[in-house]
């Protein structure tokens, strides 16, 4: 055990942990009328909290817990077989265990701003817990966990370069949240502006600083590395931002504080598969580009497709970490035959498993609320509270 390495990443889980708790919370929250608000809230926490159990029952042990080819097994089940002394590396496993659970809490939950102020709180609970056992976990087993997509799998010596989730996480979520806005249709009264900016600034911002240990984190070593990682991410994160409103700007003639920290997190979106491979500069181009793409991927959704992917999670997080993956062969660190097939194999596994996981949840408990219940927002209707003494 190494004791630089294992303080650093007791650091980095708390950060990707505050990532969901509240960071996440928060920015959704912001972006929805005030009638939803607490619904966010109630989604995003419950998801972590499950998301949690189900790591330590089986979803690690799918993911790290062997070396074939598809999945893990379930030898490490609840931990079987690990306890304070066993190593991951230089690391206590238990911590590795922690640090990567933080990962499996933040995925499902940005699927969460698909489905905002019309999905069924027992669908959430249901659809998330069978998605991350049955996607998000053998997916990072492929990539992470030594499986048919790492060095020496179906690509060769030289496997798909993923540092810290743009395939895993981002584009896995992305996928499914644009697929499950498609199953739930639009809502009722879809053109309403965010009722708190603020809160979605303060959330970003959070988001924003808990990246450090996501990506910095994912070196799993507390080395120039993990340096190197956390400063590009800081420099893709201003510079997307700041793209992002010069776009607008050009495009509408004004700047908004909701674009300039929804570009921040397509700039972190899009570092994030390339954080671990490619310097400031490089770091400048991606985010750069990644706040006008994302922008765009915005509108073509939104507007040409006319999908209720209610918060952008797809056009911010699925084509931004699309995007960081394929420009990591662009920039020479991987080849293009692995970063290209990876997004195409995890693409169609990641559709196609989410199709029948909505499919066989949606015939145990309702996909979307009743009309009444949207009509007077979820917060009050479902969870018998509400944010504020006024409802909007």
């Amino acid at each position: 055990m190494n004791g630089a390495d294992t303080a650093w990443i007791l650091v980095a889980t708390a950060l990707v942990l505050f990532m969901t708790l509240p960071g996440l919370a928060l920015f959704y929250g912001g972006l929805v009328r005030a009638r939803n608000v607490l619904s966010v809230f109630m989604h995003v926490y419950a998801v972590a909290c499950l998301m949690s159990i189900l790591w330590l029952v089986a979803g690690y042990s799918i993911a790290f817990g062997g070396e074939g080819s598809l999945w893990g097994g379930l030898g490490k089940a609840f931990l079987s077989g690990v306890d304070s002394e066993s190593l991951s590396g230089t690391l206590p496993e238990v911590l590795f265990f922690a640090f990567q659970m933080t990962f499996a809490i933040i995925t499902p939950a940005l699927i969460v701003g698909a489905y905002v102020e019309r999905i069924g709180f027992g669908f959430v609970l249901l659809f998330s817990a069978l998605w991350m056992l049955l996607v998000y976990a053998p997916v990072t087993h492929w990539i992470w966990g030594g499986g048919m997509l790492a060095d020496g799998g179906i690509f060769g010596e030289t496997g798909v370069r993923d540092f810290a989730g743009g395939i895993v996480v981002h584009e896995t979520a992305g996928l499914a949240a644009l697929i499950l806005a498609m199953f739930l249709g639009p809502r009722r009264n879809r053109h309403t502006p965010p009722h708190n900016p603020g809160m979605v600034m303060i959330g970003a911002g959070m988001l924003w600083v808990g990246w450090f240990g996501f990506n910095g984190g994912s070196q799993l070593a507390a080395d120039g590395g993990a340096a190197m990682a956390i400063t590009v991410t800081h420099i893709s994160a201003a510079a997307a931002s700041l793209t992002w409103v010069l776009w607008e700007r050009i495009k509408f003639g004004r700047a908004s504080l909701v674009g300039l920290v929804t570009g921040t997190i397509a700039g972190l979106a899009s570092i994030t598969p390339a954080s671990g491979f490619v310097g400031p500069v490089e770091a400048l181009l991606i985010g750069s580009v990644a706040g006008i793409l994302c922008q765009e991927a915005v509108n073509l959704v939104r507007n040409t497709l006319k999908i209720d992917d209610t918060l952008d999670v797809f056009a911010v997080h699925g084509v931004g970490g699309i995007f960081g993956t394929i420009m990591i062969a662009a920039f020479g660190a991987g080849s293009w035959a692995a970063q290209l097939g990876s997004l195409a194999i995890v693409g169609v596994f990641t559709a196609a498993v989410t199709v029948a996981i909505i499919l066989v949840v949606k015939l145990v408990t309702p996909l979307r609320v009743d009309h009444e219940t949207e009509t007077n927002g979820l917060d009050l209707s479902v969870h018998g509270e509400r944010a504020y003494e006024f409802n909007s």
